[in-house]
């Protein structure tokens, strides 16, 4: 199975947390082996999860703020603003303002994109689907999707009850109804429904 970046960066934190079946986590280590932008993420991912699941918080000496704020306005140089410089700063952050409106308005560019798969809502699933979804999950998934982990923990539940639990959809097993158009194909129907059922 060979891998794109992409899929690599949606499944990293499953693959951190051991919660991939062993033939994503073979074809994870083989693509991460060849690529070196992929290492990075995941060698970074591992670092902030590290730091951030280290409970040793260092507790800085009373005081300390206020002596560190003192040192750093001793070492600054004292001028005063005259109306010019404030007139240029204020216009220079109109304009930075301004970029960054234009840079985030989703009109400016075309309509907006997804992020990912897994940036996609459930709003095209019919809301009394039954789906299953693990306890202490994130995902819901048809039953009998082979992605499902913690099988002894389903609970089966309608996808609008998943949804407004907060559940995310398993973006393999209910691809059909997360695609951009709002009708499938019977091409579409078959290869959902043989990704269902491979046997």
């Amino acid at each position: 199975m060979v891998m794109q970046c992409a899929e690599v960066w949606r499944e990293i934190s499953n693959y951190l947390d051991d919660q991939v079946d062993p033939g994503l986590r073979a074809a994870m280590e083989e693509h991460v082996r060849g690529c070196k932008h992929c290492t990075a993420v995941l060698i970074g991912t591992r670092n902030v999860v590290q730091l951030y699941g280290d409970e040793r918080m260092l507790e800085v000496p009373l005081g300390f703020s206020q002596r560190l704020h003192r040192r750093l306005e001793e070492g600054m140089p004292r001028r005063r603003g005259n109306a010019l410089g404030w007139m240029m700063a204020l216009g220079f952050a109109a304009l930075l303002l301004l970029s960054f409106e234009v840079g985030n308005s989703s009109q400016a560019f075309g309509p907006p994109g997804l992020r990912s798969e897994m940036a996609r809502s459930g709003i095209h699933i019919p809301a009394d689907l039954v789906v299953v979804a693990v306890g202490d999950g994130r995902i819901f998934h048809v039953p009998g999707c082979k992605f499902i982990h913690d099988k002894d923990k389903l609970q089966t539940m309608t996808a609008g009850e998943a949804l407004r639990a907060g559940y995310a959809p398993c973006v393999r097993c209910l691809k059909k109804y997360l695609s951009e158009r709002k009708s499938i194909g019977p091409m579409e129907a078959e290869s959902a429904r043989l990704e269902q059922d491979p046997d």
